[in-house]
């Protein structure tokens, strides 16, 4: 705390303003929403499951723990693990504590440099060096001599164009920068756990009813070869069924395929190869699809989204590395002194006669570069209205994966109840025609065409209720995931100016 004080007031006593343009953080858009058209308040499936009906709460503050809110153990522990785990993260993690310690490396420029020296020098005096110039008058030509050096040495260079002060503000918007690209990767992450865990209970589902279709496909071929040997189906007919059969038989191979790659690719968020990953199956029905999702107002995107936060950071980084650029070409004022002693022996290190003093005063600064510092001035400003330009995309691409995750979210459940409406149709009409066969009421073309709509609709069931809870997942994460209700990542630069430069 005195170290603090003490850099405090040097800073306000000794230095002068800051040259350069100040940050000022850009202003939040005014948008009444995200879509084009209005959302409804909320969405229902019909009584086709997953739970029913979703409400859109506007003004809803994001969990900083989310996918706890499928209510499933499981999948809390497999987040969880991700972000304790992860290497990527970790290496983020370091990254931002490197940027941290370089910004308080940075503030070390607000106190003096104060340096000690111990020296021991052996010399021989020349005949030349007889007399008045001699190192140690009195000292005779060819004689042997030590001398001893015991010296302080102090230098401060004064920050009136407040370079320092923007070499530090600088850093800490660069740590800051890392600190959301942190939080952007810990948002990714969790998000792309959870969906993995999702795709891969999906997977399982869509092999367990392939599998039953085989099943069920085996059944009725058995009941073609009956009819055939009745003479009431043909060998076409066989064929056809056989040939069926093998089709379902060998989309199987491909979904076990995805579910083995989907579960090495959860391996890899865990941190762990795929042969030590022990991660429990999963289903969709242990799953709890959010009632409630929150809607954060659109005023508050830019301060919740890492990703807009982060270019928030480096646009003010760069904005200070003007000011850094404008002072590089005025002159800089140095105060330097040293103190000490340099007697003949070691034990006169502290006698008086042996002592020695000087003070400096430098003004230094640049008279012709050629131009160089001129176009890094302007080198600079390039890069912060680039970086400018670039902040106000990656807010117009933020409200778009909103608007698109909202609308996707909005239809999910019209899909779902589709789907769902779709497939007790198909199992209806398959029952009947496979009862209708059996009793040769119908052909076998029928059965045939009712056997592949019931297969379309039972995976397209499938896949429409993961698709409910991924973009469930979706927007939990567009809308920054919460990281501001969580404490799992380390904290912002504390420097001894860090809250002068707020």
């Amino acid at each position: 705390m005195r170290y603090r004080i003490i850099a405090t007031g040097l800073a306000w006593t000794v230095t002068g303003c800051a040259v350069g343009p100040d940050f000022h953080a850009p202003k939040a858009p005014e948008l009444a929403r995200y879509t084009a058209q209005p959302l409804p308040a909320s969405v229902d499936a019909n009584g086709a499951g997953d739970r029913g009906a979703q409400v859109f709460v506007t003004g809803r503050d994001v969990a900083g723990a989310w996918w706890g809110l499928f209510r499933s153990p499981r999948l809390t522990a497999l987040v969880a693990t991700a972000l304790a785990r992860n290497p990527s993260l970790a290496a983020a993690r370091e990254t931002l504590r490197q940027a941290q310690e370089t910004t308080l490396a940075a503030e070390g420029g607000f106190f003096p440099q104060i340096g000690g020296t111990v020296s021991r020098e052996r010399q021989k005096v020349s005949l030349g060096q007889v007399g008045y110039s001699s190192p140690i008058p009195g000292a005779a030509a060819g004689e042997l001599f030590s001398v001893y050096t015991a010296q302080l040495s102090v230098s401060y260079t004064f920050d009136v164009w407040g370079q320092t002060r923007r070499m530090v503000e600088s850093g800490a918007a660069q740590a800051e920068m890392q600190r959301f690209q942190l939080e952007a990767a810990a948002n990714m992450l969790a998000a792309n756990t959870v969906t993995a865990s999702i795709n891969a209970a999906a997977l399982e589902a869509e092999i367990e009813a392939e599998q039953k279709l085989v099943g069920a496909e085996q059944s009725l071929l058995d009941t073609v070869k009956r009819q055939f040997q009745l003479g009431g189906a043909t060998g076409t007919d066989v064929a056809t069924q056989e040939t069926q059969l093998a089709n379902t038989e060998a989309l199987v191979v491909p979904l076990q395929t995805q579910l083995v790659q989907a579960r090495d690719q959860l391996a890899a968020y865990l941190g762990q190869a795929p042969s030590e990953a022990d991660i429990p199956p999963m289903t969709l029905d242990e799953l709890t699809l959010p009632g409630e999702v929150p809607v954060s107002l659109p005023s508050a995107l830019v301060a919740q989204r890492p990703d807009i936060r982060a270019a928030q950071a480096q646009l003010h980084a760069l904005t200070a590395q003007v000011g850094i650029a404008v002072s590089n070409r005025l002159p800089q004022f140095t105060l330097t002194g040293a103190i000490g002693t340099a007697p003949s022996q070691a034990g006169q290190l502290f006698t008086p006669g042996n002592g020695f003093w000087a003070l400096t005063n430098q003004l230094a600064g640049p008279l012709f570069e050629g131009g160089t510092l001129l176009h890094q001035q302007r080198a600079a400003q390039a890069a912060m209205r680039a970086q400018a330009a670039t902040y106000r995309s990656v807010v117009v691409g933020a409200f778009q994966n909103v608007a698109d995750v909202l609308t996707a979210l909005s239809q999910d459940a019209r899909a779902l109840a589709a789907n769902d409406h779709a497939a007790r149709a198909a199992a209806r009409s398959l029952s009947l025609s496979q009862l209708q066969y059996g009793a040769g009421g119908v052909a076998y073309p029928i059965v045939l065409q009712a056997q592949t709509q019931y297969q379309q609709a039972v995976i397209g069931l499938i896949r429409a209720r993961a698709a409910r809870y991924t973009d469930t997942v979706a927007l939990f994460a567009a809308l920054g995931g919460g990281w501001w209700n969580r404490a799992d990542v380390g904290a912002a630069p504390d420097g001894v100016f860090g809250s002068l430069l707020q």
